[in-house]
């Protein structure tokens, strides 16, 4: 219930936030994510459940950020549809275009979550046990977020994206445990202006 509640306050801060700053607002993507999936450790990749829901708002790039590529800022929330980890955040997205049609998104960003941060139950314990087999322990509740779109224009202002996504702290943020996760899915995309 505490990661429904979570995933739509985001969502609902996002949406408020869209129409106010809809001369700045470049696109808007809606995506199913698979929730923690097995990429290069998977341990952990048993835990929690999903799929998560996602949204993102991407603003045209400002120009002090030229120097940088001219990355598009951007407001994102993923909501658990199981009530496990849900998060919402923000950062910076960049778009590389390879061939007609076809770009690369990388991205880098920081993010909340409402997911577990350590055990709370003493070592050794059977709560502690149980719990640990059940919960991705993120260590923080302040992580980054980096990611990796490959996107295809479709006809008009849509276009649809494989997106990967990664969230860790890597002992900067937090103490404690690092476990990390992992996402993958399909956002589809609208562009304004097109």
């Amino acid at each position: 219930m505490r990661g429904k509640f979570a995933g739509m306050a985001a969502f609902g801060a996002v949406m408020a936030i869209a129409p106010s700053a809809q001369a700045g607002v470049d696109e808007i993507h809606v995506g199913a994510m698979q929730h923690n999936i097995c990429v290069t450790d998977c341990k952990n990749a048993n835990k929690e459940d999903g799929p998560n829901v996602e949204f993102q708002v991407s603003f045209d790039s400002p120009g002090f950020l030229d120097w940088a590529g001219s990355p598009q800022p951007y407001l994102m929330a993923s909501a658990n549809t199981q009530g496990d980890t849900s998060f919402g955040g923000f950062g910076l997205e960049w778009h590389w275009e390879f061939a007609e049609g076809w770009a690369i998104e990388p991205g880098f960003g920081y993010v909340m979550h409402d997911g577990a941060t350590n055990n709370p139950f003493a070592n050794g314990t059977p709560e502690a046990a149980a719990f640990a087999e059940e919960n991705v322990l993120l260590g923080s509740e302040d992580l980054f977020r980096t990611s990796l779109g490959l996107s295809r224009d479709l006809p008009g202002p849509w276009e649809a994206e494989v997106f990967f996504e990664h969230l860790s702290h890597g002992q900067i943020l937090g103490e404690g445990r690092n476990q990390g996760m992992d996402q993958a899915g399909i956002r589809l995309g609208y562009k304004f202006g097109e």
